[in-house]
């Protein structure tokens, strides 16, 4: 067996198990799998979510109640092959520093909709 045969076959059981797993509990981790996105990708992800969690209760310590620098932060180091909203959505969902999340989507709802 190739390596194409043995990719597309490792494909197809990958695609069977997000069907049998009741993957509405991890959107965010279905999403990881969907858009293909390769492991180092994925560690940048949770490091950006790190990063900026720690920011938000440092800047909210500090009495600050804009975070834009985060939203913008945010969407510049996402990868492209994740959308914004539903990505927020996603770690949202899955638990991911909810506090986080929330003022993140709240930002960029406000964003979108003076756009």
């Amino acid at each position: 067996m190739g390596k194409s045969a043995k990719y597309e076959d490792l494909q197809f059981k990958v695609d069977l198990l997000l069907h049998i797993c009741d993957m509405k509990k991890y959107p965010f981790s279905k999403m990881v799998i969907v858009k293909e996105l390769t492991e180092k990708e994925y560690k940048e992800v949770m490091v950006l979510i790190e990063d900026l969690d720690r920011s938000f209760k440092e800047q909210k310590e500090e009495g600050l109640l804009n975070f834009e620098s985060l939203l913008i932060q945010f969407v510049g180091l996402l990868p492209e092959k994740l959308h914004v909203e539903k990505t927020l959505q996603a770690l949202k969902e899955e638990g991911y520093a909810p506090s986080l999340m929330k003022i993140l989507m709240e930002h960029h709802q406000q964003f979108t909709k003076n756009s």
